[in-house]
């Protein structure tokens, strides 16, 4: 199976027909036909020997491979844009783009941003969500906000803003509530918990921070992402476990409680910046990060 890349003009065509979910808008956005859209779509199919979209009534769905090419090309490009405009306008004008986890972003930062972009408007900042594994090395992205344990890379500056500390959370629409929510921690150990395959530390780091047995955990429904774990949570499922920073917002609006409170972990919530991309804006954003998570 051969590994070049295929050709630029047919990821493009897939690309914007994906984003847009149709060939029709791709080509008007393109400026060229329909039929040209088609047969470069066709092109990268056969180069890569799989289906990308398959038909739907008058339109066109993405298949899993599709939606695969799909997050990545989106990415790509985004990325690239990026970088062409910050060559093109100069670092002064370009915006800060910075990476995070989606959990992280949908979270904590966006119901905050306002007031970022209020209280730091010559950021002018551009944010890039991932829930995979994030590269804060990166080409296009000045800064990575997640969180992480040191020690830190030498070709990184990292700001430290705030410890993490994790605990569980349930919902009062939870079945169980009225018994657990007044129970002992070791309470859990007979419990069903929801957990994500992105952290499958916390629950034992948990444990072990309460002096209980992590081999009695019972784990139950599991989550491919922290964000749908707590959403599942808030929805009555279960036990979930959370930083603080991320529930923070449902605990003061009574969605969650956490009646066993909050560990703190070796990792803390910070922000890495490369050393050779290292400028004021960065500074003043993890001054103003620091301020949000103390303050608020």
């Amino acid at each position: 199976m051969s590994q070049s890349l295929p050709p630029l003009n047919a990821l493009r065509a897939f690309e914007a027909a994906a984003r847009l979910q149709s060939v029709s808008q791709a080509a008007e956005q393109l400026n060229v036909t329909h039929g040209a859209v088609s047969r470069q779509i066709r092109a990268l199919e056969e180069h890569l020997g799989v289906a990308l979209f398959v038909k739907e009534g008058r339109g066109v769905k993405l298949t899993d491979a599709g939606s695969r090419l799909r997050d990545v090309s989106s990415e790509a490009f985004a990325r690239l844009r990026a970088v062409c405009g910050e060559l093109q306008q100069g670092q002064a004008e370009a915006p800060f783009v910075l990476a995070c986890p989606g959990s992280l972003l949908a979270r904590w930062f966006i119901p905050r941003l306002d007031r970022l972009n209020r209280e730091l408007p010559e950021l002018r900042l551009q944010l890039s969500a991932s829930e995979g594994e994030l590269d804060p090395r990166r080409a296009g992205v000045d800064a990575t906000l997640w969180f992480a344990e040191p020690p830190w890379p030498a070709d990184m500056q990292v700001f430290e803003l705030a410890a993490e500390r994790i605990g569980p959370v349930l919902s009062p629409r939870y079945a169980r509530f009225a018994e657990l929510h007044q129970a002992p921690a070791a309470a859990l150990l007979g419990e069903p918990l929801l957990h994500t395959s992105s952290r499958p530390q916390a629950w034992p780091s948990w444990a072990a921070g309460n002096a209980l047995d992590a081999e009695a955990l019972r784990l139950g429904q599991g989550f491919e992402h922290l964000y749908y774990l707590l959403e599942a949570a808030a929805a009555g499922l279960g036990v979930a476990i959370a930083p603080q920073q991320l529930v923070a917002d449902d605990l003061a609006a009574g969605r969650l409680v956490a009646p066993w409170g909050f560990v703190e972990t070796p990792a803390c919530l910070a922000l890495w910046v490369p050393a050779r991309r290292l400028d004021k804006r960065a500074q003043q954003l993890a001054e103003w990060l620091r301020r949000e998570l103390s303050e608020r």
